[in-house]
């Protein structure tokens, strides 16, 4: 296309509101906003439209479009005859451009006109490509982080205009990027997205006529904008003259400076006590060499609690630290917040470094050699996920996947580009340099802090140390999960996809998969021993038919294991990731008591192994003498790949082999699936039953200081459970280990009520019954209604959550208080919580992963409802298997394990009510044994000192708006 034609391009913005998305439903308001190449407004147009149908009450819900607007609208034929001109010769543009395209030619093809068929682009497509990071492409969301004025949400004009922007601000975003990186997306998108490829080399072809190479804002290499330049350049953060000086502070003088920096920057900034206390107990147990338990709860400002003081120490005595958190949520938390606020008030330079397992950092050779090769398993979701990716490498210092916001088959793509060390090429790599885990390693080398998290910590124990940089300093946030991690890290793990991905990407069939690419590449080749190569290839081919066959067998059997109701089996009542707790199975695996088809399925694992053997072997060798005689770089990369696939199976295979066997009296071997996805959802689990004596080795006898903080490591204001489960019971006898419990800087008595309604029936059963859901959904009905919403739910079993949903949606709906339900309404916990706080009359229900790491302050959240009291399901193997330890020293399951593990749960959950200081709430439990139970008062007492009430159901929303009124008044006086 040439320059004039590009001048004259006209983009037509349409939205449509419908009586709904079906084939029957009907236009009720147009939407439409011409831009001509400059991206201004050229003309708007808008108009209600009247239907042949009655508007559903749900689409005025949402759009507040009812009957009496659009009674004397124009009907149909009137408005596409006003709409057809202004499309004509216009690129079509709209926020989901297949609904809207299609809901139009649909409309015209009813009334005997032709479709549009011109060029159309979606904004929805664009953000995900020129904006790889955002985590939500919903309309209202992206204008509000844009800045863009956006009135009337799901409105035609208003969403119309609000999508212009929207779609100029990406086009101004595309004539900013590098030209080099414009081309490589035409290239990639071409003509399979809509018309994204065409649209993006229209804007390449304006940038090549007017640009030149801006060297400075980016690092190019192999036809790439990067903006991470070669790491190798990475310095110490300090001089000699800085090192000097870092000794003349007392830690006195460094906290005065530190408070006095942040009041400096941050309005309003009031010290804290407990946090007080936290700098002085973190700073006294590095100075004496001994561990630390520390529970501070919310609002304590814990991060720096522990960073500054680990700063001061570290930086003083050349000493590294390490920090690990459980969630790379977290990690990120102090990326994003606490380290930059510190980096700005230190008297000194230093430098924090963010360290995670290798999966999460990009490999640009592996990404390189995808897009060349257009390599694409789901072409067009690829695309776009590369397309993400190329925009991502000229705006990324770190190439840390967390940083992307992938769409549904991203995952599966990065999967195949991620980072691993089987198949890492090391300074062989032409990318090297510029490798984002290397940089990530070197930045923790010199590092003062390194932050990592406990997955991480036990990846490195497996790898004999070699992946964190040495360290005798440990500190441990979120340290209430360190035992569960440890056992999964310490245990295995073999899935029906532990041997079946890595087959498919060797394997697929006879013409595809990397065995076979290697193949065709070795063809090529005029070495001798190619064509040996290729036959010792070729003899292992029909293998992997066998070896998928047997697969299939083997997860078949185990499947139908623990599906026959043999007495084995048992219902779980665990939840999985998903929350889906339907027809999931548990069996666990007794030595000496395994299933009668134990053994036949054991004939079918030494066939597998056989299998696996004969396929591994044989590559191994070839893989080696083709490294060692060939020096094309395009073959050593594939040939690297196919190692460490190959390295895969064998790992599959050994730790299937010791799963099969469940010979070891200290392991506990169990077995999930569930009845959706059959044989394909089975996975064999092998994880010790006390690891308290693996984690003293690890850390506690060989490190000078581990400090282990959490908002909940106490069960009623003791830490016996945490030290017995952790190992820490001999540190703390001899003096090496001291417990601290910070009081907490909130004022609960006022700032929390807990309601106890009496009245309420015992629940029975992981889904409750009949009346008691009926009194359950009356009674958050009530108290919703009162609140006007702003509640969270939290359950503990996902089919009881489906049961309330429903009823609760319907009785809220008259009330406009929208129902969101995880695992209904969405499985992402970000983008329920965000959902959630974005509209405020709103009651959110959520299951497990909702009990802790929700942050929802303020207004938002008004009201914590606790449906039951979380306690593990007693069945559950590792469960059993620790309560069969605990009997065998004649101690008593119930009360060393499961109180202790379900009140650090529920402090958990309660934490999510009270997140600053101005924070008022009520919490209300439905789950009676809490004042029935001689058991109830370690839940009690283990809370914060909220003001507790028990009253008949009745009086519940009286109460509730009494105590409301009265916080309203107290906040009323205090205002000047």
């Amino acid at each position: 296309m040439d320059e004039r034609k590009l001048i004259r391009m006209n983009y037509a913005v349409l939205d449509l509101e419908t009586t709904g998305h079906g084939t029957g439903d009907e236009m009720i308001q147009v939407g439409l906003v011409l831009l001509d190449e400059q991206m201004t407004v050229t003309r708007t147009y808008s108009t209600f439209v009247k239907p042949t149908i009655p508007i559903p009450p749900f689409i005025t819900q949402l759009t507040g479009i009812d009957e009496t607007m659009v009674q004397d609208a124009p009907e149909l034929e009137e408005v596409l005859l006003e709409l057809i001109p202004l499309l004509d010769d216009a690129v079509l543009v709209a926020h989901n451009v297949s609904f809207d395209a299609g809901f139009l030619n649909a409309a015209l093809d009813r009334s005997g006109y032709m479709p549009f068929d011109g060029r159309r682009l979606d904004t929805i497509d664009l953000l995900r490509i020129l904006y790889p990071t955002l985590t939500t492409y919903q309309l209202g969301a992206v204008t509000e982080l844009f800045g863009i004025e956006h009135e009337s949400h799901h409105r035609a004009d208003s969403d119309a205009l609000a999508t212009a922007e929207l779609f100029a601000e990406c086009y101004r975003k595309l004539e900013g990027m590098p030209l080099l990186t414009l081309q490589r997306l035409a290239g990639l998108l071409g003509d399979e997205i809509d018309d994204l490829g065409w649209f993006i080399g229209l804007v390449a072809q304006r940038k090549e006529l007017v640009t030149s190479i801006d060297m400075d804002a980016y690092h190019y290499f192999r036809q790439f904008a990067m903006k991470a330049g070669d790491w190798t350049e990475e310095e110490h953060p300090r001089t000699d003259e800085d090192n000097q000086s870092v000794a003349n502070w007392t830690f006195p003088q460094f906290l005065a400076h530190i408070k006095a920096e942040i009041s400096a920057i941050i309005p309003g900034y009031e010290e804290r006590e407990p946090q007080n206390m936290m700098f002085q107990e973190v700073i006294d147990a590095l100075d004496e060499e001994r561990h630390l338990l520390i529970e501070a709860g919310t609002g304590t400002g814990k991060s720096l609690g522990y960073l500054i003081p680990a700063l001061y120490y570290g930086v003083q005595h050349n000493k590294k630290i390490v920090v690990s958190t459980h969630t790379i949520n977290l990690q990120e938390q102090l990326r994003a917040r606490d380290l930059p606020l510190l980096a700005a008030v230190m008297p000194y330079p230093f430098k924090a470094a963010i360290f995670k397992g290798r999966g999460n950092y990009l490999c640009l050779r592996k990404f390189e050699g995808k897009v060349n090769m257009r390599d694409f398993t789901s072409p067009a979701e690829d695309r776009i996920t590369a397309s993400q990716m190329v925009v991502w490498l000229s705006e990324s210092q770190h190439g840390d996947q967390e940083e992307l916001n992938f769409g549904n088959r991203g995952a599966d793509f990065w999967g195949a580009v991620a980072s691993d060390a089987d198949s890492c090429l090391n300074r062989s790599c032409p990318w090297f340099k510029r490798c984002y885990y290397h940089r990530a390693k070197q930045e923790a080398n010199i590092a003062d802090v390194v932050i990592t998290n406990h997955s991480m910590l036990f990846t490195d124990i497996r790898a004999d140390h070699r992946l964190l940089p040495g360290y005798e300093h440990l500190i441990l946030d979120e340290a209430h999960h360190m035992e569960e991690v440890a056992g999964k890290h310490l245990g295995t793990q073999v899935s029906y996809y532990s041997v079946q991905h890595p087959v498919l990407r060797l394997c697929k069939d006879a013409r595809n998969g990397q065995l076979i690419h290697l193949k065709s590449r070795l063809a090529s080749e005029n070495i001798e021993k190619t064509q040996k190569w290729r036959e010792e290839i070729d003899e292992v081919v029909p293998v992997f038919g066998d070896l998928r066959d047997e697969w299939d067998r083997l997860f078949e059997m185990l499947y139908s294991m623990m599906g026959t109701g043999n007495g084995n089996a048992s219902k779980s009542t665990a939840l999985d990731s998903g929350g889906s707790e339907s027809g999931q199975y548990v069996l666990r695996l007794r030595g000496g008591k395994l299933p009668a088809a134990w053994s036949d399925a054991q004939l079918v694992e030494e066939a597998i192994n056989g299998y696996l053997s004969q396929i591994v072997r044989p590559l191994d060798k070839v893989f080696t003498a083709i490294k060692d005689e060939m020096d094309d770089p395009g073959i050593a990369a594939l040939v690297t790949d196919l190692s460490g696939t190959i390295k895969d199976l064998a790992r599959a295979r050994d730790d299937l082999r010791q799963f099969m066997k469940a010979d070891k009296s200290d392991t506990v071997y169990w077995m999930e699936g569930n009845s959706n996805s059959r044989a394909k959802s089975v996975q064999l689990y092998s994880v010790p039953a006390d690891v308290s004596s693996q984690l003293r080795t690890y850390f506690f006898e060989v490190k000078k200081s581990v400090i282990l903080t959490s908002a909940t490591l106490s069960v009623q204001k003791s830490f016996q459970y945490a030290c017995e489960q952790l190992g820490l019971t001999a540190d703390e006898r001899e003096g090496k280990l001291k417990t601290v419990q910070l009081p907490s800087p909130f004022n609960y008595r006022e700032q929390a009520l807990v309601i106890i309604p009496r009245n309420f029936p015992v629940l029975k059963g992981a889904s409750g019954d009949p009346l008691f859901n009926e009194m359950l959904v009356k009674s958050l009905t009530e108290t919703a209604i009162e609140t006007k919403g702003r509640m969270l739910v939290l359950f503990t079993s996902y089919r009881m959550l489906k049961q309330v949903y429903d009823p609760l949606k319907e009785a809220l709906t008259a009330y406009s208080i929208q129902v969101l339900g995880q695992g209904i309404d969405s499985s992402n916990r970000s983008k329920l919580t965000r959902r959630f706080t974005q509209q405020d009359a709103s009651v959110l229900l959520g299951t497990s992963s909702f009990w802790e790491g929700v942050d929802i302050p303020g207004d938002a959240l008004t009201t914590l409802a606790i449906v039951r009291l979380p306690f593990q399901p007693p069945n559950h193997p590792l469960v059993e298997a620790k309560s069969e330890l605990l009997q065998e020293q004649n101690q008593n399951p119930f009360m060393k394990l499961s109180i202790p593990q379900a009140v650090i749960r529920f402090k958990q959950g309660f934490g999510r009510l009270v997140r600053t200081g101005n924070d008022r709430g009520i919490v209300l439990i439905y789950d009676t044994r809490i004042i029935d139970t001689y058991y109830g008062k370690y839940f009690l007492y283990s809370l914060p000192g909220p003001k507790i009430e028990t009253m008949h159901q009745d009086q519940i929303v009286p109460r509730i708006r009494e105590w409301l009124a009265k916080g309203e008044e107290g906040i009323q006086e205090v205002t000047p």
